[in-house]
């Protein structure tokens, strides 16, 4: 009992989406009424204001980050092991994913994952975070940057922590970021996919 108390409690998390909250807040249009329609913190960039989008990303990468850690910090006085705090740590990205809050519709789930991953443990997060980086900086893809990081969480989560729940989290939450990823997929094999700085965005990402 106490194990889906924690996963519905991280699940409630991420159904707090930034993106919606933070363009209320600012009297922004709904994020997805507009360019790739995807509540996320590339799309509020698109509506011309850096602050928003800023919060937006804290945001999300903050709630993967504050789920996992309080699962983490409580589950023991509760008897929850490892297996519960992993099914948190996928909670709260499915929450982000889809939202109850926000009629299931929400982001690519690619921050809030990063919150995940270093929440679990920060150098996992950090070796993730350094592979998007890399693969940004040499294609200038973001989207194959998170599709390439996201690959790469099940595999240093394996180096880090070995074969279990975490593990097993991570290759969750890599597998449903390449399916919200599809469309960018397409665009990459067609080669119509927008690099990083261009200034027409075809680009899904957030």
């Amino acid at each position: 009992m106490a194990t889906v108390a924690f996963i519905v409690i991280a699940y409630v998390i991420g159904s707090l989406s930034f993106a919606m909250i933070v363009s209320r807040a600012f009297g922004l249009p709904d994020p997805r009424s507009y360019g790739s329609g995807n509540p996320g913190a590339t799309n509020v960039l698109r509506s011309g204001n850096k602050y928003a989008a800023a919060l937006t990303l804290v945001g999300d990468v903050a709630k993967g980050w504050v789920a996992v850690f309080l699962a983490q910090s409580f589950a023991g006085r509760f008897g929850v092991d490892d297996v519960g705090i992993a099914l948190a740590a996928l909670a709260v990205f499915l929450g982000h994913v889809y939202p109850a809050f926000f009629a299931f519709k929400g982001g690519k789930g690619v921050a809030t994952a990063s919150g995940v991953l270093l929440a679990i443990d920060w150098q996992l997060g950090l070796y993730a975070l350094a592979t998007w980086v890399v693969v940004a900086v040499v294609s200038r893809y973001a989207s194959l940057a998170s599709l390439i990081a996201a690959a790469s969480g099940p595999f240093f989560a394996v180096l880090l922590l070995g074969f279990g729940p975490y593990a097993a989290a991570t290759l969750v939450i890599a597998l449903e970021i390449a399916w919200r990823h599809r469309e960018n997929i397409k665009k990459l094999i067609a080669g119509t996919e927008s690099r990083i700085g261009e200034k027409k965005s075809s680009a899904e990402h957030g």
